[in-house]
């Protein structure tokens, strides 16, 4: 290799040679012979512009419809190149891929797929409301399975796309050259139907996507005729009168009305569609459901694999066997349930966490004269009204003109008639045909085209033309002429005329409303996923509170020793137990004299031997403030009232209208005096007898309505008279029971005659209402039974008894009373509660207790129940 091809760049400096004016010239010479128009720009400015050229082009001419007829070009070249083809109803089907390869090869230079997918779209019922393509062949199904290929199917227009290009050929519409020059295409079909609105649209363009929904035909030619009619009608008046919403191919329920209502009046919105389901019985009490439509443009195979997945996840529990048992005659897809689940609340599951419920999002976007706009639906039919009324117009002059055309011939045919022997003579004795038409013009004073006209027809033909026949359609034809030109001079007659065709298409394709739409709300809340049954909740002395089924307390004889229904711990015990729903809403009074308002099912669900959950996670409490009552307000009325008692005797009655919004924090339900504290809180009628009991064995009873109504920030009066440092322990209501319930600690109780405690004035010290003794005990609690319910009483262990009243003797007030729990000497009754009778009853051991009054008592030790107290569950 030789020395220079390895010199350095400072060596190959020194080498260069300085470019002489000649070299410079050369090289301008050949720049300009490669870039002949260089011109420089800068290229942010010069991008920006190039993509705004593609995005309005893809806007205008390829993913938006128009808004006369709905058609994005690619449908719309389909639709008027299957017509030029002779693709037409009356004619047997081609193959699919003649037709692409005919729209391809004339007037759309895009890929063949791209087409063919739009030709399937077309021709497919779950798609398209009215499909403008009659298939034939494989052309997919709702479970996503894609169309054979297109040299397998046929295809061609249905009697329905007849009514696009109606008309077409009397230019009505403009035309444009195609893509090469060689064909014309026409920028819009006269869609004789108002296609945009019933076959609905869906796009994605650059920086925007329309999304219209299909509509039902009769209803939106209803609203065309009646803005026809009143153009000043408003979205509303339109959506409630004729056209009620969209109607989807696939069926299905629209929930709720105000989604349809934004849309319509202001071209956005969006509506909630769910499917249609009925709930069928099968055999052993169970249940299955069963969906009969699905939503627009749902799979419905992912639908079915998606419930399959959700049970096999154990999101949602209760569903055995899932089958799609769909055909041609429509869908059916059954989901059978175990027979102890609620088939609505596993529907709400199904709504909420499949595609059984979706929701559908409309964009009213269109190209209106060459521009991209969200129009409102009043606009959209205007729109589609001037369109029509353009057509009527242009059609109608094109017809005069054909008629005006047709006279002018028939006016010369009659003079040449009137004069066939001179006519003829002309003709024979022309030595040719120029010298024929100049002398009849010049004899006649015929024009180009009647002169043609007579010369163009054998001399057989014109001599056997009969005048009156000419004469007759003269008259006609200038009839004709004359109703046109009426019509052109008056734009109301147009008007008309658009109207009385569109009633001819209802009438020829109208058909039912798919869609149902319903005043349903399409909130799902988590009630909804929740069954409404019945429930027991505790609430401990040291503030846990739990929910559970009542079926965990089983009814046991009197005198039985009760199950565990609750643990305790740190000598913990249960304070109260409220029956109730899980719908229901309760109200929790505290100590403090404040309110919190949950529903039922809010309470969290435990076991019968879990602790619960400290209420203060629940409520926000203070430290030491306590719940004192728990009731339920589901069947009130604005004339029902709260009733409060303090433990120093002190009552108040407020409307319970003011307690209807409770806020998280909780409200002031009650001012209390110093060292009080609110014992406990009733719903009452406006018209009961109060009844108040204290810790010494007396009681009061007075009407309600000697204690006025106060507001919330009230006080009260005194409602007893206590003594001897003694506390209101029960607040009880006429409408509780006819009865009085007494318990005392050591388990003894009794039932009363309400009527044997006579009416006393309120804030007096009241009568006795049981004879305590050591056996007994204090008084813990009174309650108004009727005497066929059950008595939840709950000892300080944490024993729960369910017995039937029924079995406890009604005696008089002055008295003691029987065994109604058998309690060992250092247990107490703590607390206790009324719940519906069940029949249920549980059969334990039993074995006479000695006691004044004979009675049963259960024989399971402590240890024995701990053993076995999922059998006794």
């Amino acid at each position: 290799m030789l020395e220079k091809d390895f010199l350095n760049e400072e060596e190959l400096e020194e080498q260069e040679v300085e470019e002489t004016p000649e070299d410079e010239e050369e090289i301008e010479g050949i720049e300009e012979g490669i870039v002949p128009a260089l011109i420089e720009k800068e290229i942010v400015n010069e991008v920006k512009k190039d993509f705004l050229d593609y995005a309005m082009s893809v806007i205008v001419s390829r993913a938006l419809p128009d808004v006369r007829d709905g058609l994005k070009p690619v449908h719309r070249r389909i639709v008027y190149g299957m017509r030029e083809m002779g693709n037409t109803p009356d004619k047997p089907h081609k193959k699919s891929a003649r037709t692409v390869g005919d729209v391809m090869g004339r007037y759309h230079p895009h890929g063949d797929s791209s087409i063919y997918s739009a030709l399937v779209r077309l021709a497919q019922p779950f798609n398209t409301r009215y499909p403008l393509v009659d298939g034939h062949g494989n052309f997919g199904s709702i479970d996503g399975d894609g169309a054979a290929a297109m040299r397998y199917t046929e295809a061609r227009m249905s009697k329905i796309a007849l009514e696009m290009v109606r008309d077409i050929k009397k230019d009505t519409v403009d035309f444009v050259d195609n893509y090469d020059g060689e064909e014309q295409e026409p920028l819009v079909l006269p869609s004789r139907i108002p296609n945009l609105l019933v076959n609905g649209s869906s796009g994605i363009a650059v920086g925007m996507a329309t999304n219209i929904p299909p509509h039902n035909l009769v209803e939106v030619i209803n609203a065309v005729q009646a803005i026809a009619k009143d153009p000043n009608l408003t979205p509303s008046e339109i959506m409630d009168s004729y056209l009620f919403g969209p109607d989807f191919p696939t069926g299905g329920i629209i929930l709720g009305k105000q989604g349809i209502r934004e849309a319509y009046e202001t071209g956005t919105g969006s509506i909630t569609l769910r499917s249609k389901t009925h709930i069928e019985s099968m055999s052993g009490d169970k249940n299955r459901i069963v969906v009969t439509e699905i939503p627009y443009q749902v799979n419905k195979a992912n639908m079915v694999e998606t419930i399959g997945r959700l049970v096999r996840e154990k999101i949602i529990d209760g569903i055995t066997a899932l089958r799609d048992e769909s055909n041609k005659e429509g869908i059916r897809v059954v989901i059978e349930l175990r027979k102890d689940v609620v088939p609505e609340v596993i529907l709400n599951h199904l709504y909420k966490n499949t595609q059984l419920q979706v929701n559908y999002g409309i964009i009213m976007l269109v190209v209106d004269q060459g521009e991209p706009k969200v129009l409102p639906i009043t606009e959209v039919l205007k729109r589609y009204l001037d369109h029509q009324c353009d057509v009527i117009e242009r059609r109608t002059r094109y017809d005069l003109k054909q008629a005006e055309h047709s006279l002018h011939i028939l006016e010369g045919l009659i003079t040449a008639i009137d004069n066939i022997d001179e006519t003829v003579q002309i003709i024979r004795s022309s030595k040719s045909t120029e010298i024929a038409r100049n002398r009849l013009m010049e004899r006649f004073n015929f024009s180009d085209l009647q002169v043609k006209a007579i010369l163009d027809m054998r001399l057989a033909r014109l001599v056997g033309l009969e005048r009156d026949a000419i004469s007759a359609e003269i008259s006609k034809l200038r009839e004709l002429i004359s109703e046109l030109r009426a019509i052109l001079a008056d734009h109301q007659k147009v008007v008309d005329i658009v109207v009385d065709e569109l009633e001819e298409i209802k009438n020829k394709y109208g058909d039912k409303r798919r869609s149902e739409i319903s005043n349903q709300l399409a909130q799902i809340d988590d009630e909804d996923l929740i069954p409404e049954e019945d429930i027991i909740i505790t609430l401990t002395k040291s503030g846990y509170i739990k929910r559970q089924d009542p079926d965990s307390f089983k009814m046991q004889h009197r005198g039985g020793k009760g199950v565990r229904g609750m643990s305790t711990h740190s000598d913990d015990v249960v304070e109260q137990i409220v029956y109730s729903k899980t719908h229901t809403d309760l109200l929790f009074f505290t100590s403090y004299g404040k309110v919190y308002r949950i529903r039922g099912y809010e309470v969290p669900f435990y076991s019968k031997n879990s602790k619960g959950l400290p209420v203060v996670n629940l409520l926000n409490l203070e430290s030491d403030e306590k719940v004192q009552s728990i009731i339920h307000i589901d069947d009130a009325t604005d004339e029902h009232s709260l009733f409060f008692a303090t433990k120093k005797g002190i009552v108040k009655r407020t409307p319970i209208t003011e307690f209807i919004s409770i806020r998280q924090n909780g409200k002031k339900a009650i001012v209390l005096r110093e060292d009080d504290e609110l014992l406990a809180v009733k719903l009452t009628s406006g018209n009961e007898l109060i009844s108040i009991a204290s810790s010494n064995g007396k009681m009061v009873k007075f009407p309600e309505t000697t204690v006025r109504l106060m507001g919330r920030s009230a006080a009260g009066v005194k409602g007893i008279e206590l003594v001897d440092d003694a506390e209101a322990i029960s607040l009880t209501t006429s409408s509780e029971g006819d009865k009085i319930l007494v318990i005392s600690e050591k388990g003894y109780g009794k039932i009363s005659p309400l009527e044997d405690y006579r009416l006393t004035s309120r804030g007096t010290k009241g009568v006795i209402t049981m004879n305590m003794t050591e056996k007994t005990g204090n008084i813990i609690a009174t309650k108004a039974v009727n005497g066929d319910e059950d008595v939840m009483i709950i000892t300080k262990a944490g024993i729960v008894i369910r017995t039937w009243l029924g079995e406890v003797k009604v005696a008089g007030r002055n008295t003691q009373g029987v065994k109604i729990i058998n309690i060992k000497d250092k247990e107490s009754v703590v607390s206790l509660t009324i719940v519906p009778h069940a029949e249920e009853v549980e059969e334990i051991s039993t074995e006479p207790v000695n006691e004044e009054v004979k009675e049963v008592e259960e024989v399971v030790t402590p240890d024995a129940l701990e053993e076995t107290k999922e059998n006794v569950e």
